[in-house]
Order: structure tokens, then C-alpha cells, then sequence
């Protein structure tokens, strides 16, 4: 189980700031974010511009392998636009 952090439109496409979610403890980057798009299909709109953080590392969607424990923070990060 992580904690899987919303922010700018990914929030608003998720509906939500934060929550728990159930994932394989080894996946890829692009796993983990199918296993989240499966539980807020909306945000597969925003699968090219994202980007994840894990344990506040930055890391892009692909075949990176992930080794995540129990309460591992997973943040979700979308382009942020402003000057």
C-alpha cells in the first residue's frame, strides 16, 4: 500500500488531494500508472505530461523498475504552467 499524492489537474481529474492504494510491490513506472488510471480512468488524458515523483524522486513513465514498500509516497505531477 502507498500514499499517492494529487496535484494541479491531476487533482481535479481524480477527484481528490491523496489516498491509499493497493499495488504490486515490483512495477514499472507505466504499471504504476495504469494501476492508477484503472481506479480514476480520467486522468489517462494527462498519460504524456506527467510525471511521477517516488519518495519525492523524480521519475518518468516507462519501463524503470520500481521496488516500492509499505508507505512509500507516490506523487503525481502534471505541467505546471506560470511565470
Amino acid at each position: 500500500q502507498v500514499s499517492v499524492l494529487y496535484f494541479a489537474r491531476s487533482a481535479e481529474l481524480a477527484g481528490l488531494r491523496c489516498e491509499s492504494l493497493w499495488v504490486p510491490r515490483q512495477v514499472t513506472s507505466l504499471q504504476l500508472w495504469e494501476e492508477i488510471v484503472k481506479v480514476h480512468p480520467r486522468l489517462a488524458v494527462i498519460r504524456d505530461q506527467v510525471v511521477f515523483a517516488v519518495r519525492q524522486e523524480y521519475v518518468l513513465l516507462g519501463d524503470q523498475l520500481l521496488v516500492l514498500q509499505p508507505g512509500d509516497e507516490v506523487a503525481i505531477i502534471p505541467p505546471i504552467s506560470g511565470g
